[in-house]
């Protein structure tokens, strides 16, 4: 009498494991777009606020992306061992809701430190990806669970594609605009959690809360297991990453410092930005690595972000700026291929500790990159520059990614050698 109703318990759970994954999916696209509509508005935000020029903004903006990546690096292991202890579905609510106050704080800020403010609690409460994964591992048969989590990496790119242009789109009525429109679609995400969204995680499966879990110094202790040909995957990991927070940071202050661009030229700009990482990931990525292997693919995305980089830093026109953006698209070759090789060359037993200690790598850069190319920017674009060269920072970046593609092509000639031994 058992067998038909756990039968029938498991087809009654389909359609709300089918609800819970919508929802998540909705959550990260939601997360990513309001993320994203701030981006267009932030150098004027800035600039009024700080009653500084745009040079001096770029500078204040890359402490303000530095503190938003502190503040979500301390947060990400502790929210993640309170979704271990107390259940997905809380952690989930408190930062939709924690997120849309944060965006409110920003909106309504009078000054530069009450942005400061908003920007760190945006971050601490952002920090959600983690557990919304751990959410989709909870209620995903395991051989499902590859394909959920692209599903994750799609409404990541369609969030991103989406919130810079819209957020131009509001910007351009007035910068706070988009402030107020992030907040309310956190909100919402949070109404919506509230009565739709389930519990994932069993009480028997649930564990106690450790401070020493929860310490996000702890995961540097992972890179100790990065030695070989994995280290130079490990060190071009570092050195892509750093190149691409050149566009994540300056963006918006190069384009209108080079090309008076509007909040509204900038968030268009991003936005086809963001499509086509989205077009190369759905539909290039596969194709190129099954044609050309993950080493050449690596090469290619790597050589397409050397390419980008030095057309941003040389680029008199929107027009070669825009030819930049297509030949950047390319670069969402190399993540992809890096992972693949990086995983072929680790036994199936240090899986986690090799993404462990890629994350550790990413977060580095994320705080590292910021603050350097804001101030590199400031001091070649200000009123009482030595040097006027507003590209310069696209050149450290191009130079990053070169070095990067040098050790891939004189270093990385291993691995299918590594894969026979």
């Amino acid at each position: 009498m058992n067998a038909p109703e756990t039968r029938t318990d498991t087809a009654a759970a389909r359609p709300a494991s089918r609800r819970a994954l919508a929802f998540i999916v909705l959550l990260v696209w939601i997360d990513t777009l309001s993320f994203g509509l701030v981006i267009p508005v932030l150098p004027t935000m800035v600039m009024r606020l700080g009653g500084v020029s745009l040079s001096e903004a770029s500078a204040i903006g890359g402490w303000l992306v530095m503190s938003f990546a502190i503040a979500q690096f301390m947060a990400a292991p502790v929210l993640g061992g309170l979704s271990d202890r107390f259940g997905r579905r809380p952690v989930l609510l408190v930062s939709s809701a924690g997120h849309a106050l944060a965006f409110l704080i920003a909106a309504f800020a009078p000054n530069l430190l009450v942005l400061f403010i908003g920007r760190i609690i945006a971050g601490a409460t952002g920090a959600s990806y983690a557990t919304a994964y751990a959410y989709i591992a909870d209620v995903t048969e395991p051989e499902k669970r590859a394909q959920n989590f692209g599903l994750v990496g799609v409404a990541f790119g369609l969030g991103f594609m989406a919130g810079p242009a819209l957020g131009g789109l509001l910007g351009a009525e007035d910068y706070r605009l988009p402030f107020l429109a992030a907040s309310a679609a956190c909100m919402a995400n949070f109404l919506l959690g509230w009565f739709v969204l389930p519990e994932s995680l069993r009480q028997d499966l649930r564990r106690t809360f450790s401070l020493a879990r929860a310490n996000p110094f702890s995961t540097f202790r992972r890179l100790s297991a990065v030695r070989g040909p994995l280290l130079v995957l490990a060190i071009v990991h570092f050195l892509w990453w750093m190149a691409i927070q050149a566009q994540h940071t300056i963006w918006p202050y190069y384009t209108q410092y080079r090309y008076g661009w509007s909040p509204q030229d900038v968030g268009l700009s991003l936005g086809m930005v963001g499509l086509l990482s989205v077009l190369v990931n759905g539909l290039l990525v596969k194709r190129a690595v099954k044609r050309l292997g993950e080493a050449r693919t690596l090469r290619a995305g790597l050589l397409a972000g050397v390419l980008a980089a030095s057309l941003y830093a040389l680029a008199e026109t929107p027009a070669l700026l825009l030819g930049g953006i297509l030949i950047g698209s390319l670069g969402a070759l190399a993540p992809a291929s890096l992972q693949a090789l990086a995983t072929s060359m680790t036994a199936p037993d240090a899986q986690g500790e090799l993404q462990g200690a890629l994350n550790a790598i990413s977060s580095v850069t994320i705080v590292l990159g910021p603050p350097l190319y804001a101030q590199i920017f400031a001091s070649v674009s200000g009123a009482d520059a030595l040097l006027r060269l507003p590209g310069a920072p696209f050149f450290v970046a191009a130079t990053m990614a070169g070095a990067a593609f040098l050790l891939v092509t004189m270093g990385l000639q291993a691995p299918r050698r590594i894969a026979r031994a």
